[in-house]
């Protein structure tokens, strides 16, 4: 007998209220803008008619927040986990808008030497061992159907890149990974069978964002591993 595909998608949250530029990291007090709540309510509306039988948060309260109107459309309870939280980061709290650029500091330089780690935060290996770890665990949860994982955009990407078998080294200005997209694992038992990716918010992100260079378009792109 068969046994039927599973679903697990991470979903990137949505636009956040930081005027200052601030690379906030895991710091706490950091919310959904006003569109950013907007394109949380787009994924509910897009994807809500789905067999999603689990959800799954960071805690941080950007993704609580990106996770609650897709909760809402599928009568769920949101499992808040440390393991999909957002990667530590030695230049969090540190300006990055406003002309305000704190990579122009050479004090700044030495957490640079080692791309591969990365010197600057969370090793890469670690990130994707935690978050394999919590979509495994949701894989099994929501076994022949579907579940949500809200995280970030970094622990996002590596893991991607592992599913991929493609190197961690990369530029962080090409990731494909914008503001409330999904990257859907695709499982045939406890087989990953194929990496897809969409972005049902993609047309609410303003022109321009250097944080999502792909955010044009809502077609979805699809690799096998």
């Amino acid at each position: 007998m068969s046994t039927p595909d599973t679903i697990v998608h991470l979903l990137r949250h949505g636009e956040v209220h930081n005027p200052e530029g601030v690379l906030y990291g895991r710091r706490d007090g950091f919310h959904l803008s006003d569109l950013g709540n907007q394109m949380a309510q787009r994924v509910a509306d897009t994807i809500g008619d789905r067999d999603i039988v689990h959800m799954v948060s960071s805690p941080l309260e950007r993704a609580q927040e990106t996770a609650a109107p897709l909760a809402a459309a599928r009568g769920l309870d949101v499992v808040l986990d440390e393991r999909v939280i957002e990667s530590t980061n030695k230049f969090e709290g540190m300006t990055f808008g406003k002309g305000r650029n704190s990579l122009r500091n050479p004090a700044t330089w030495r957490l640079l030497w080692n791309p591969f780690r990365p010197s600057w935060g969370e090793p890469y290996k670690e990130v994707v061992a935690r978050m394999k770890s919590a979509i495994i665990e949701a894989r099994d949860t929501a076994a022949g159907h579907e579940a949500v994982i809200v995280s970030h955009q970094l622990p996002i990407w590596i893991t991607r890149l592992h599913a991929e078998h493609r190197s961690y080294l990369h530029d962080p200005r090409g990731r494909q990974c914008t503001l409330c997209s999904l990257t859907s694992l695709h499982f045939v038992g406890d087989r990953l069978t194929q990496v897809s990716y969409s972005e049902p918010a993609g047309d609410l992100i303003p022109v321009g964002d250097k944080s999502a260079p792909f955010s044009a378009g809502n077609a979805p792109e699809a690799r096998r591993p």
